[in-house]
């Protein structure tokens, strides 16, 4: 009876202290995150923009990356741009109308893999109180220990293209481009390493 007892034991401790590599939890680290935006302007160049306002988690599961989630909000009160008026404008009724709508969401539905480390996660953007299906198209880039920080992170490229016409947002076109060219570059830490650790500890 003890032998059972010290065994089921060894196993709980096992199962504890086992790091927990299915569908992990990352959290952006947003010093080394960046979304982007390009827009033509007059066919003459692309005007870019940043989001500095931002939050989201996504979910990674190496073995099956089918099972992976991403899930993004976006405040376009926190547009960056290199003209501070634009950046004034955007907030405007014409554009993102962020008194009315103050964020912009992305919420990702199926992941289909498209080679041994991309895919395209297909997924529905909410802005202006209209919903879209949208695809990313990911590149993993690198997922591994941090040899500084010692956590455990992943690393991600991603791109999508979206028509704001769609979403009502139709100021300027074709002056202004009505295709959005989005950019994502972001380093996640996994969360649930991250807890397995300090329990270690």
């Amino acid at each position: 009876m003890a032998k059972k007892l010290l065994a089921l034991t060894a196993t709980i401790v096992s199962l504890l202290f086992t790091p927990v590599f299915a569908a992990d939890r990352y959290e952006f680290d947003k010093p080394h995150t960046n979304i982007m935006f390009y827009v033509n302007h007059l066919g003459f160049s692309d005007m870019v923009g940043v989001f500095t306002d931002y939050d989201g988690n996504f979910t990674f599961d190496p073995k099956n990356p089918t099972d992976s989630t991403i899930n993004i909000t976006l405040k376009p009160s926190g547009i960056r741009t290199s003209s501070q008026k634009l950046d004034e404008e955007l907030q405007g009724e014409k554009f993102f109308n962020t008194e009315k709508f103050p964020t912009i969401t992305f919420v990702s539905k199926k992941v289909n893999i498209t080679g041994s480390n991309t895919g395209d996660v297909e997924g529905v953007v909410t802005m202006l109180g209209v919903s879209k299906t949208v695809t990313l198209s990911v590149r993993l880039n690198k997922a591994d220990y941090h040899p500084m920080t010692k956590n455990f992170m992943a690393g991600f490229s991603a791109i999508a293209t979206l028509k704001r016409s769609d979403f009502g947002m139709k100021e300027y076109i074709p002056m202004v481009g009505d295709e959005i060219r989005i950019e994502v570059q972001t380093e996640g830490m996994n969360i649930d390493r991250k807890q397995q650790e300090a329990i270690k500890k």
